[in-house]
């Protein structure tokens, strides 16, 4: 299990920008692969963005070019732009692959049209 705390969701219109912040370790990030998942009511979670730990990236086909995945101190961002209501969702971090028993609360993000 690992301690990762989400943050920075909130309501938002169509076209806008969030940066989602998951507060973690550096002992994590050093040795894990890190990912953004998103769960939208009534459907599965799913992997939007991931960055392993030479800082490769790769992302769902559709937040590419709109979302960008970045590790800092104890940290793992998700800088969010030109945001669509389909975006709406509940958004967590943890390692790629997840480790089961270390989801959080996640953040909710709600796109408004």
């Amino acid at each position: 299990q690992v301690q990762l705390e989400e943050s920075g969701g909130g309501l938002v219109q169509v076209g806008g920008s969030l940066r989602l912040s998951c507060a973690t370790s550096e002992s994590i990030l050093r040795f894990n692969n890190m990912g953004w998942y998103r769960q939208a009511p009534g459907k599965e979670r799913e992997a939007v963005a991931l960055i392993d730990v030479e800082n490769r990236t790769s992302y769902h086909d559709s937040v590419k070019g709109r979302f960008i995945i970045t590790t800092g101190l104890n940290s793992v961002a998700l800088q969010m732009v030109k945001l669509k209501p389909e975006d709406t969702a509940v958004y967590y971090c943890n390692t790629w692959p997840a480790m089961d028993d270390s989801w959080g609360p996640g953040t909710q993000v709600t796109v408004s049209s």
